[in-house]
């Protein structure tokens, strides 16, 4: 046995390890991300400053672009961190999708993702869904012109039953592929009653990228895409399978990966989440 020894931040782990698990293929091989939402109590205080953080925790990519695209890049390329996604709100890529290419091409970003579907009452209606399709396939087409990829960040609403599947199945299915593509936040997928290694075989390679993240165990679900901050746990101490979701999203050409936690205690939960990736065995 050997003794390991890892430093994150102010946080010090120490673990034992068996030499021959070593030679056991890593399950997570891509570059380490992170979504900038992570560190949103302090990265438009004081970006550098939290840049920094992030690169000492290891990552190598962040998805964000804050309010000042030239300095969110010049920053990132200071401390070798690249920006391969980046978001829009809804009403940006309605009413302004030049200018979030723009903004995207700025960055270096190849994707620009948007993460929400505006609709009342907490429900989103069939009328709202066709409204997005119609809207995203025109930005959608905008962004591929300027070359960039849509990705549509499913959020957990969308599995209101529609037909013979739900909201979800329609927005992909009148979706222009070439125009449009999708993110897959493992944890809204979940708590909206989705099964995200089923999704993943469903519709392949139209997802491009992922949020990974993990949720309390016995979490109450709902198709609000909204809980609390405390329902957000390290990665391998909640419900959802990471490991077989890993294992699809590979199979089906995910590149991007960003640990995303929206809990209140990030600099306990994040570096526990890095380490659970890094040693977790094919």
């Amino acid at each position: 046995m050997k003794k390991s020894i890892v430093l994150l931040g102010t946080i010090t782990f120490i673990f034992l390890f068996n030499e021959s698990a070593l030679t056991q293929s890593l399950l997570y091989t891509a570059p380490l991300g992170v979504q900038a939402y992570t560190f949103r109590r302090s990265i438009d205080i004081d970006l550098a400053k939290t840049l920094d953080t992030i690169k000492m925790m290891g990552f190598t990519e962040i998805e964000g672009g804050g309010a000042n695209p030239e300095q969110f890049r010049k920053f990132c390329d200071e401390r070798g961190i690249s920006i391969p996604s980046t978001g829009a709100s809804y009403e940006q890529l309605v009413r302004a999708p030049d200018s979030v290419a723009w903004k995207a091409k700025i960055l270096g970003a190849k994707y620009v993702m948007c993460s929400w579907i505006p609709h009342e009452n907490g429900v989103l209606s069939f009328e709202n869904a066709k409204k997005a399709v119609a809207d995203f396939n025109r930005a959608g087409k905008i962004l591929k012109e300027n070359g960039l990829i849509f990705c549509y960040h499913a959020h957990g609403y969308e599995f209101q039953p529609y037909e013979n599947g739900t909201l979800l199945d329609y927005i992909f299915n009148n979706t222009n592929p070439d125009y449009v593509s999708f993110e897959m936040d493992i944890f809204w997928i979940q708590f909206g009653g989705g099964d995200p290694v089923a999704l993943l075989k469903k519709y392949g390679s139209r997802w491009k990228l992922m949020h990974v993240k993990d949720m309390r165990k016995g979490t109450k679900k709902d198709l609000t895409g909204l809980t609390s901050p405390e329902n957000d746990v390290a990665l391998g101490t909640g419900e959802i399978n990471i490991p077989a979701i890993l294992k699809e999203a590979k199979k089906v050409g995910i590149k991007h990966y960003f640990i995303e936690d929206e809990s209140n205690i990030i600099t306990v939960q994040v570096p526990q989440s890095i380490i659970y990736l890094k040693t977790l065995k094919e």
